[in-house]
């Protein structure tokens, strides 16, 4: 693996409230560790050596927990949004000195089992500025919000579904430097609507993973998760 890879987790993670209120998502307590330590453990057991983590709300947190990553043998670093929210895009945007010129990036409340490397080779081999993950899905764990038909992502949208969505944004992407040239630094933008201006100048390649999810980003998905380790370990 070459490519680092961006952690979005600086979001204020309202849905966990009150367990947020003092403690970034990112700590959350999830069977005995960190949930940011989870991930860590996982992209190492994936050849990953290089993370950065976008950070906002208590930040400062998540960077003291961590340090520089050598416990877990990933080189870690970070990047603040500063006075201000950017959003999941503008804090990728904002992190573009420390990521380089390809990355992946992942939802800080997403633990993910598939083969990263494969989603290296796909998106480097596309070509395109940007490659979503997608899973299929069927409504099971959440709502389907990608129409995926041939290998192709047909159409993406979080807000406006459509009855023929099978599958969903998995949470990990890969993105060349150049698909943020269009938002200024410090431009408050979600992912969500870069991957849709991808899409739209055909910029946007698909890789559909097997493997199902697990995310902490809502009580919900939080207990499942926590059930998932329980019951693993």
């Amino acid at each position: 693996m070459s490519l680092p890879v961006a952690i979005l987790a600086g979001g204020l993670a309202t849905r966990l409230r009150p367990f947020t209120e003092h403690l970034p998502k990112a700590l959350m307590d999830v069977a005995g560790k960190p949930f940011a330590v989870r991930q860590l453990e996982l992209l190492r057991r994936r050849g990953i050596e290089h993370v950065v983590f976008c950070l906002g709300y208590r930040g400062s947190m998540v960077q003291e927990a961590l340090g520089d990553g050598s416990r877990w043998g990933i080189d870690v670093r970070y990047s603040y949004d500063g006075d201000r929210l950017l959003g999941t895009g503008g804090a990728l945007r904002n992190a573009l000195p420390l990521l380089g010129g390809r990355f992946l990036v992942l939802y800080g409340d997403s633990y993910l089992e598939c083969d990263y490397a494969a989603v290296e080779c796909a998106f480097l081999a596309s070509g395109r500025l940007g490659l979503m993950t997608v899973h299929r899905n069927e409504d099971r764990w959440d709502t389907s919000n990608v129409l995926y038909r041939d290998g192709a992502i047909i159409r993406y949208d979080k807000r406006e579904r459509d009855p023929a969505m099978r599958h969903i944004d998995y949470g990990l992407g890969a993105l060349d430097a150049r698909a943020f040239d269009p938002y200024p630094q410090g431009t408050v933008v979600d992912l969500a609507e870069v991957y849709q201006d991808l899409l739209g100048r055909g910029e946007l390649a698909g890789f559909e993973v097997q493997e199902r999810f697990y995310e902490i980003g809502s009580p919900d998905g939080l207990a499942e998760t926590i059930r998932y380790f329980t019951d693993k370990e």
